[in-house]
């Protein structure tokens, strides 16, 4: 039976305090007439409400959260860890299925309602990742709302049969169409894109890929997206992820291609990287371009960062951007709820009458403040129901 529920005491967005009432897993009424109903009641405290955070970017199958540590000695190069990882899964016993549930849970307990996950798509595993995350994705369904990219993290052509199971990966039910670096990784980029689109086209499946490319590769990569995405009408269906060439120093250009993203409706993922050149946050949302955030690798054989924590990443956002003032703070922040709902494609989202009721509670003076202090979640909500308290999520993995 759907439960009716009244949020006393709330603040959406940090603006005044007042009662919301959840009806059916939706947002119902927001005012002081929506505590005068009959429902089970909850006291907000005075927190700031939001929509539930959006994960737009990270990779379920392989955080190593909760095995035993990984000593990472693997040089910094993208190759290496790719390589290194493909090889250290079976060595190490990791299990797709349970370690992509307790990301879940990680996530869950800092309020994120809604997550993105590239999951490897490769010859040497196959797609085990694939059938691990589909079934964390059934098991938790009513926490959490999880999108796979079938993603060829090894290369697409380099290694033969690599497609195939892509192929594969979107007959079984992955969401989205994953890709890689045409240029760098697989020495041909009009080849990769030809695969890439042809299996959007087929599945019907938006696209997400990877470019890690810098500067003028990089550049050369996205134009060749951005012509692709018009030639076969994807607009709004195509997203650039990482996209390290839009923090190339060149003014000029890098404006003429922002400008190219907008128009062609390609959104970008940023993580707000410290250590590479990454899109520049306002001067990209001022364009036009739609933006979302995420953690990418967590606690996995790439490196030992990372804690699932949606707000934590508009800090990020937010110090690689230089952003001080409260305002531009808020756009980091927007970022990673409806910049990411957007991309996604994510409807009722959002703290009005009508909404889906995915929510956050999160303590703080102001929604700045808050921010910055990340202090654990009071509570989170998934179609109306409580899903974690505290920081902690409700529910338990393996």
């Amino acid at each position: 039976m759907d439960q009716t529920v009244i949020l006393k005491n709330v603040r959406p967005w940090g603006e005044s305090a007042t009662d919301v009432l959840i009806r059916e897993g939706r947002i119902a009424a927001v005012g002081p007439a929506a505590a005068t109903m009959e429902a089970q009641s909850v006291d907000g405290r005075g927190a700031i409400l939001l929509p539930g955070l959006v994960e737009a970017h990270t990779h379920l199958d392989k955080t190593l959260y909760g095995m035993p540590w990984n000593r990472n000695s693997v040089p910094s190069n993208l190759v290496a860890k790719i390589t290194n990882e493909r090889n250290s899964k079976k060595r190490i016993g990791l299990d797709p299925a349970r370690q992509s549930a307790r990301q879940v849970a990680l996530s869950v307990g800092h309020g994120t309602t809604h997550i993105r996950s590239h999951v490897d798509v490769d010859t040497e595993h196959g797609l085990a990742g694939v059938h691990g995350v589909m079934a964390t994705r059934e098991k938790y369904a009513d926490v959490v709302d999880i999108e796979i990219v079938a993603f060829p993290q090894s290369g697409m052509l380099i290694r033969e049969g690599t497609k195939e199971l892509m192929d594969e990966a979107l007959s079984l039910g992955a969401d989205v169409v994953g890709g890689l670096d045409p240029s760098s990784m697989d020495l041909d980029p009009k080849g990769h894109l030809d695969v890439v689109f042809a299996l959007a086209e087929k599945h019907g499946k938006p696209i997400d890929i990877h470019v890690h490319e810098p500067g003028e590769l990089g550049i050369f990569t996205t134009r060749l997206i951005i012509e692709r995405t018009r030639a076969h009408a994807m607009g709004g269906k195509v997203t650039i992820s990482h996209a390290f060439c839009l923090g190339h120093n060149d003014y000029l250009a890098i404006g003429r291609l922002l400008e190219q993203l907008a128009e062609t409706g390609i959104a970008i993922m940023t993580t707000g990287p410290a250590d590479y050149a990454c899109p520049p946050l306002i001067r990209t949302l001022d364009a036009g371009v739609r933006v979302c955030s995420g953690s990418d690798g967590i606690r996995d054989c790439w490196g030992p960062y990372g804690n699932a924590d949606m707000l934590e990443r508009a800090v990020f956002l937010g110090m690689r951007n230089d952003l001080d003032r409260d305002d531009d703070i808020l756009r980091a922040v927007e970022v990673v709820t409806t910049g990411g709902a957007t991309v996604l494609g994510l409807e009722g989202y959002g703290v009005k009458v009508g909404d889906v009721a995915d929510l956050v509670l999160i303590d703080g003076e102001t929604l700045t403040e808050a921010v910055v202090s990340r202090r654990p979640r009071p509570l989170v909500m998934k179609r109306g129901r409580v899903v974690a308290r505290d920081g902690a999520p409700l529910f338990t993995t393996e």
